[in-house]
């Protein structure tokens, strides 16, 4: 197994121009591929899950062209993929895996769905449901409830309002939004219960209405979609920073001197920005601007615990616990039951590296608790489990003046292939 060990540092400096958010690239790159023209798209996000979307697309019959190094162009399939038959293995890509689901669930075509192993343990029950509810044709070719898929052409009928819980993805019903309008059909979705990662939605109904495709809310509870809704493809997208890999350089900054990114700010349409409000809850010195935000570690010199609800940042959540190890008190990060169902089982992965470099941490369903050690324990091995927010958020306990070891460090490849690189540029010798 690979490892790369990160040096002991105390201080950091400087400013990172952000990759692109994952979130925004792999929504942009289907909705311009059910649209009815052809999109320039700047700055999309090279990454193992963009890579999945894109070869899936292709397979696809969709028509796309590699326009520079984060540029491409994309020809809309004008609401219907012209290939009717594919097997598609779509890696632990959540973002490509959900949608085209629902987007294939609806074509009229025969699709297989394949992931790897874990992607076969992450839950989809709850969207297969909602998608039968129109009439779709799905089966589960191991597992009840899991991936693999066999989908089916079928026919649908959306005359009555399609249920579909909120509490254990947002993306399913980012996948059930963004596939519904090329049935052409008026639409309506009823959330049961609490929806998770509502910012997550509020990116999804964002790039929909830059498609053309405009969705009614009534709160969080009821989405209707018009008759005759249909995707016309802008003709040039600019993806945003990815908000959720700023939070390491940000938190980098608060820790030990003052770091900052471009790419996102206080125009950003991604919930993860606000992980920057956390930051100052907890001390540090936040500017920002339309598109850069700058942190800096607190006057007083030390961070403070904090209690927070972190529904709205589910991602950037992961990156407070281990700012949790530089505050005075105890951290405790609630209403994070998503994290049990990404990559990997992200509440018991953390709790368990956590206690390798010394903290006291407790772990319930859906919250954690962390209270820093005396001292950060040196030259700890960090498992990362084939997740890569793991990977990253953990070479922030270098930072403590202690050697760390990650184990895998190429796993960050899902989302920012460099980030190691990147990190290195922030340390002052």
């Amino acid at each position: 197994m690979k490892q790369l060990t990160l040096n002991p540092a105390h201080k950091t400096a400087g400013i990172i121009k952000l990759p692109g958010s994952k979130s925004i690239s792999n929504r942009t790159l289907l909705l311009a591929a059910l649209g009815t023209g052809t999109t320039a798209i700047c700055e999309l996000l090279a990454s193992d899950d963009t890579d999945r979307m894109l070869d899936a697309l292709q397979i696809l019959g969709v028509s796309l062209t590699k326009t520079g190094t984060n540029d491409w162009s994309v020809v809309g399939s004008g609401g219907q993929f012209n290939v009717k038959q594919a097997d598609l293995f779509l890696g632990n890509a959540g973002t490509a895996f959900r949608p085209l689901t629902a987007a294939l669930a609806l074509s009229g075509g025969n699709y297989t769905l394949s992931g790897v192993k874990r992607m076969h343990e992450r839950p989809i029950g709850d969207l297969v449901d909602a998608l039968r509810q129109t009439g779709a044709k799905i089966d589960y070719l191991e597992n009840e409830g899991f991936p693999p898929l066999k989908i089916s052409a079928a026919h649908h009928d959306l005359s009555q309002p399609i249920k579909v819980r909120g509490n254990v993805s947002s993306q399913f019903l980012t996948a059930l939004l963004m596939a519904l309008p090329l049935t052409q059909q008026a639409a309506t979705i009823e959330v049961i219960g609490e929806l998770i990662s509502k910012p997550y939605i509020e990116i999804t109904l964002n790039l929909m209405a830059r498609f053309g495709v405009t969705v009614q809310r009534d709160g969080w509870q009821r989405f209707s979609i018009p008759a005759n809704s249909r995707y016309v493809c802008p003709a040039e997208i600019e993806v945003e920073g990815d908000a959720s890999s700023a939070s390491y350089f940000l938190a980098a900054g608060a820790i030990s001197g003052s770091v900052g990114v471009d790419g996102v700010g206080d125009a950003s349409i991604q919930g993860d920005v606000r992980f920057a409000e956390a930051l100052a809850l907890m001390g540090a010195d936040i500017e920002s601007s339309s598109n850069r935000i700058i942190a800096r570690k607190p006057a007083s010199g030390k961070l403070q615990a904090i209690d927070l609800d972190c529904n709205h940042i589910p991602d950037a959540a992961m990156t407070l616990a281990i700012l949790a190890l530089f505050a005075e008190g105890t951290t405790i990060l609630r209403n994070i039951g998503s994290w049990r169902v990404k990559e990997t089982d992200r509440i018991s992965a953390m709790a368990t590296e956590l206690r390798k470099v010394g903290a006291v941490v407790e772990e319930g369903a859906d919250y954690i608790k962390v209270t820093p050690p005396a001292q950060l324990i040196p030259n700890a091995e960090i498992d990362t489990y084939d997740d890569h927010r793991m990977a990253m958020c953990f070479s922030l306990v270098s930072l403590g003046n202690v050697p760390i070891t990650i184990n895998d460090p190429d796993c960050v490849a899902k989302t920012f292939p460099d980030y190691f690189e990147r990190f290195s540029e922030i340390i002052v010798a």
